[in-house]
């Protein structure tokens, strides 16, 4: 579960530790899993503010309540932790913790008690803070959204949040090839239900 007040990137940071001294700005995936591999707080810390978002995603696109989700999250990261030198592919690290964040959801989805139907995703509230302009464009692109198809839906959601193609792939368990054009259509199916709104 998340401290009070926090999120995935708060609490993947706790797992990891503070942050050491390696400039990771711009590194290459592959390079934060060698420096992590070496213990480099630093390489943790980037590696958890890139992918943390994604992976919070994919679990909330799967179907769960944010409770859950946190722990798919947590479960996540530290399969990474445990399993860091066993990666066979750095540069795609990304890909193998949507993998696991599918995994990790499909394992905890099985374990739910008495097989109760999970509730669906709510809407965002943009909260007091928007002005009401603001709260009617969300309101309208949201219902436009939960109107497309699931995997629809599913693409738009993990595309906000995640670094490539490769991780989406992952999280949905299609090839990497229908990626683009799926994503295409359904940018081009929500843009349609949207019209001039916007």
């Amino acid at each position: 579960m998340w401290p009070v007040g926090g999120g995935p990137n708060d609490e993947a940071e706790a797992l990891v530790g503070p942050a050491g001294t390696t400039d990771t700005n711009g590194a290459s995936p592959g390079d934060l899993v060698a420096w992590a591999r070496k213990g480099d707080q630093s390489a943790w810390a980037a590696l958890t503010a890139r992918y943390s978002g994604m992976v919070w995603a994919i679990a909330r696109a799967h179907g769960l309540g944010e409770a859950d989700a946190a722990d798919v999250t947590q479960t996540t990261w530290l399969r990474l932790v445990e399993r860091i030198d066993r990666i066979r592919d750095p540069e795609r690290v990304g890909a193998w913790l949507a993998v696991t964040a599918r995994r990790e959801t499909v394992r905890l989805r099985r374990h739910q008690v008495g097989g109760r139907a999970l509730p669906p995703l709510a809407a965002t509230d943009p909260g007091p803070d928007h002005v009401c302009l603001d709260r009617e464009r969300l309101r309208v692109v949201m219902t436009a959204i939960q109107a497309l198809p699931e995997l629809c839906r599913h693409v738009l959601r993990l595309f906000a949040l995640s670094p490539g193609y490769a991780e989406v792939a992952a999280a949905l368990d299609m090839p990497i090839g229908s990626v683009g054009p799926t994503r295409t259509r359904c940018l081009t199916s929500l843009r349609a239900r949207l019209g001039g709104v916007l």
